[in-house]
């Protein structure tokens, strides 16, 4: 399973933004999808993730709220829509995906394939 994230950028506060991950190779044996992020000097936080086969979501309190993953994605395509993002929210955002849909979800360890990332910038 290949994924490509996309939509990073620069947002102001306030704004809102939406990311998109693009998956490919064998897609059917994926269980949940998830959402983390990196910030300079910082450990891997997770951010969000959708159970495919449920549509339960969770998020990190840090986002719960304000980011959201919608549970109409488009055939082999996620979305994190981020609204009135907050300058702490700047990092390199990742899509990850989970074979299982039992794993720690918050634990990036549990996820068996990533993206390569893509830059979001909040500006004040």
């Amino acid at each position: 399973v290949q994924l490509q994230e996309s939509g990073g950028g620069l947002v102001q506060a306030g704004g809102s933004l939406r990311l998109s991950c693009a998956a490919s190779g064998g897609t059917f044996s994926v269980g949940c999808m998830g959402w983390f992020r990196q910030a300079p000097g910082k450990e891997r936080q997770f951010v969000a993730r959708i159970n495919l086969n449920s549509g339960r979501t969770y998020y990190a309190d840090a986002v719960k709220g304000r980011f959201t993953i919608p549970r109409e994605n488009a055939e082999n395509t996620f979305y994190l829509q981020m609204n009135r993002p907050k300058p702490e929210d700047t990092a390199v955002y990742y899509c990850a995906g989970d074979r299982t849909s039992y794993s720690v979800y918050s634990r990036a360890s549990s996820y068996d394939y990533w993206g390569q990332g893509t830059q979001v910038t909040v500006s004040s």
